[in-house]
């Protein structure tokens, strides 16, 4: 919640706008607002749920960041869609269940979501 206080009033340093002209200091003053939102209610949350010891499992954190150092060096170095198909496949090694068919069906999805934000936004992104 500290974090996203700091960023929305860095933010409001900016010009707003409004949301048919949107200012430089809109889009992180939404997104900082929401994360504090979410951090409010979490920690309100806290107060009415019974505490549950956390664990750290060191194995699926190495899985987690080999996975997303993996989506990085894939696209860099063959395209993006292979990236996206490797981070899905490595990452959800980590879980407690594999499904072949689901991993199929994820990363379809982020693939598709990919080429929504290529084509229809006009990103630059390496998908092929």
């Amino acid at each position: 919640m500290a974090i996203a206080l700091a960023f929305g009033l860095t933010s409001l340093k900016y010009s707003i706008g409004d949301f048919s002209r949107a200012g430089p200091g809109l889009f992180p003053a939404m997104v900082s607002s929401m994360l504090f939102v979410i951090g409010a209610i979490s920690l309100i949350r806290a107060f009415f749920v019974d505490p549950v010891k956390m664990n750290l499992n060191f194995k699926n954190i190495a899985i987690i960041m080999a996975s997303l150092c993996g989506l990085a060096v894939i696209s860099t170095f063959v395209n993006m869609i292979a990236g996206i198909i490797f981070l899905v496949f490595c990452s959800t090694l980590a879980g407690t269940t594999y499904s072949w068919v689901r991993n199929v069906k994820i990363a379809a999805g982020l693939v598709v979501m990919a080429l929504v934000l290529q084509k229809g936004l006009g990103l630059n992104l390496p998908l092929y």
